[in-house]
């Protein structure tokens, strides 16, 4: 299983993803899920996978194929002019994809499903994120709706739901993912560490900050142990529950 998570915010756009995937209890491997493109000055372009990882480590390496093809294949999403153009073009690349592994097409239901999330930005345009379907479709953040989850989503969520801020900073909002990974790592042994983290401040066009929480982690460690310190010491401030009678 998976778990990811990209962000918007009024500083730019934040992406983490955790790196296990497995096939049974005797199949437990590390593979990356985040992925950067960039041309610097002029975009910065990252995916997020989940799903099968064949389907998924396919559609990575068609896209990364087509940036090196001849002019007159198909655009790579370095070449197109708009976010709204990257998240067609990885769309139409993951359904051609799951129809050439399936003979069913692509559905959600397919062994060879997967689903993604891009985000980015390129120049002349604000940062945009997308959640995109195995069906290829796909759908952009907006206010009302600032961030997406992949994968095994609903022990993290809550966190979510309760903390997100717009407007609060990087270092808070990777605090924030932190804790909704914490949650999904304690509840699901198919989420695991390493997790990468990738923060892109609005209109640097640099995929620089992007770093790895291996699993000894100091400042995670911390972070985990009072959190359920603070978990323990709010119930105990709670009203006292009494039996009616």
């Amino acid at each position: 299983m998976t778990y990811c998570v990209g962000m918007r915010l009024d500083r730019g756009l934040l992406f983490m993803s955790d790196t296990r995937t497995n096939a049974g209890v005797d199949n437990v491997f590390t593979f990356r899920k985040l992925f950067t493109w960039s041309t610097p000055g002029e975009r910065v372009i990252t995916l997020q996978t989940a799903g099968n990882l064949a389907t998924t480590q396919a559609v990575v390496s068609l896209l990364d194929e087509r940036m090196k093809a001849p002019a007159e294949r198909n655009p790579s999403i370095l070449e197109v002019p708009t976010m709204f153009q990257v998240a067609k073009l990885v769309g139409d690349t993951l359904k051609e994809v799951v129809l050439a592994q399936s003979d069913k097409g692509p559905t959600a239901d397919s062994a060879f499903s997967a689903t993604i999330i891009v985000g980015g930005q390129i120049a002349g345009s604000e940062p945009r994120l997308f959640l995109i379907y195995p069906e290829g479709n796909f759908i952009e953040a907006t206010d009302e709706n600032p961030y997406f989850q992949i994968g095994e989503a609903k022990y993290g969520r809550p966190i979510l739901l309760r903390g997100y801020d717009k407007e609060m900073t990087f270092e808070a909002a990777v605090k924030l993912l932190l804790l909704s990974f914490e949650s999904t790592l304690r509840a699901n042994l198919s989420v695991g560490m390493p997790l990468d983290l990738l923060a892109y401040e609005t209109d640097s066009y640099s995929a620089d900050r992007g770093w790895r929480f291996e699993k000894d982690d100091s400042y995670f460690t911390e972070l985990s142990g009072m959190w359920g310190d603070a978990i323990r010491a709010a119930i105990d401030t709670l009203p006292e529950y009494k039996f009616p009678g």
